[in-house]
């Protein structure tokens, strides 16, 4: 089988054709058996989608051809024909490079960013526990892994790391003399908004309400963080309090609307509201940011908001490359060597059937009387042409067609130059 990844992601797409193949995590189980079923070609998979990505991660029996593009264009209901531009393909070793890349937030928005390696391991356990992930899937994802984490350790990327939620603050410092004065309202209660809400604390800021669909979940976070939590049926009345808005929920259509902003707005005098969207398919309609006093920002905004030190993290990222370039050189000779043990495992095989032929042949003459060492001599006359008698006519056949490369992997394999040398 062979390994392929295809996808779309913030280099490649718009954040208005991402979210129209974002995955709904709760039937990614069944998404992924649907998509073997689909290709029988397709041994094991796996989605990873996220508010900036969608990629499959396949175990193919090596046709490359396959329309997974259709497929995901007629799941989606989008046009095929709309995607095409914007989609990327890798194969084996190319897609495993692609997948550490990943990991590692080399491929990220925001470079470096720690989220994405939890995501990347959520779209395996959602796999193992579809049963799509065998063998194949695995021991690529093992390694994937392993590299990863060490890119994490052994770079400035692993020690210094951030994330869209770090870059959502930052832009609020650039927007805002005094974060601490702020009044925030976070929309969505994932490990996102958890960041923002660090990292607000971070900050200083002191009021901090979570609005979230499940009231329950808003106040687990808002009690960690000394905060309110609010329904999201509130949240209509809970905006007109707001400096900051930072939503990330998994709403298939916006939340907030530009009437609920402007009325908000009037009710506060249209004091300036930054309002920071991070969600895929977003939380926000585009029509908010032509409020005048609102300042929306989506999650390709926040390519343009890099902190300080950035520099020192594409030194970190370029360390990384060499790093997963080496890694890949190893992996690649691991497989080489994968090939030639069936190899190596055949030759075994036939050269000791051979001499127990042979030996058992010997034995009966042996016990015929016949002296010991005509015997062993004719059993080592036996075994060297029996052994040879293949490469021969081999090496003779090439000879004659003028393939010299056969003659020159002998020499290699069987060291003859050295053999000579010592004669």
């Amino acid at each position: 089988m062979a390994l392929l990844t295809l996808g779309l992601n913030h280099t490649t797409a718009p954040v208005e054709l991402r979210e129209q193949v974002a995955f709904d995590a709760t039937r990614l189980p069944d998404i992924l058996v649907q998509l073997i079923q689909e290709f029988p070609d397709v041994r094991e998979s796996a989605i990873l989608s996220t508010c900036n990505r969608t990629e499959l991660f396949l175990a193919i029996d090596g046709n490359f051809e396959l329309d997974l593009v259709g497929w995901l264009g007629g799941f989606h209901d989008v046009d095929p024909d709309m995607l095409v531009p914007h989609i990327y393909r890798f194969k084996d070793l190319q897609a495993a490079k692609h997948m550490i890349r990943v990991a590692s937030g080399l491929d990220s928005l925001v470079l470096g960013e720690p989220q994405i390696l939890g995501q990347f391991k959520d779209a395996i356990r959602i796999a193992r526990n579809a049963l799509t992930c065998g063998t194949e899937l695995e021991q690529a994802f093992s390694r994937v892994l392993s590299i990863a984490k060490r890119v994490r350790t052994e770079t400035a990327i692993g020690r210094n790391p951030v994330s869209v939620a770090y870059t959502s603050v930052n832009l609020a410092n650039h927007i805002f003399s005094d974060l601490s004065l702020c009044k925030v309202k976070l929309v969505g209660a994932g490990e996102t908004i958890q960041l923002v809400a660090e990292h607000l604390i971070g900050q200083g800021v002191r009021e901090i309400d979570v609005v979230n669909r499940t009231l329950a979940n808003a106040k687990t976070l808002a009690a960690s963080i000394d905060g309110f939590a609010w329904s999201l049926d509130e949240l209509g009345e809970r905006i007109q309090y707001a400096d900051i808005v930072i939503t990330s929920t998994g709403a298939p259509i916006p939340i907030i609307g530009k009437g609920i902003v402007e009325r908000a707005q009037k009710v506060r005098r249209h004091k300036p509201m930054l309002m920071i969207d991070l969600a895929v398919p977003r939380d926000i309609e585009p029509e908010v940011g032509e409020i005048e006093s609102v300042y929306l920002y989506t999650v390709d905004d926040l390519k343009g908001v890099i902190e300080k030190g950035f520099e020192h993290r594409q030194e970190a990222a370029r360390h990384a490359e060499r790093l997963i370039d080496s890694a890949l050189d190893s992996w690649q000779r691991d497989i080489r060597g994968y090939r030639a043990v069936d190899t190596i495992k055949q030759l075994r095989e036939g050269i000791q059937e051979l001499s127990e032929y042979e030996l058992a042949q010997a034995l009966r003459i042996l016990e015929s009387g016949k002296p010991a060492d005509e015997v062993l001599a004719q059993l080592s006359r036996n075994l060297t042409n029996k052994f040879l008698h293949s490469p021969t006519v081999a090496l003779r056949s090439a000879a004659e067609q003028g393939d010299l490369s056969l003659i020159e992997a002998t020499n290699r394999l069987f060291r003859i130059d050295d053999i000579e040398d010592l004669d």
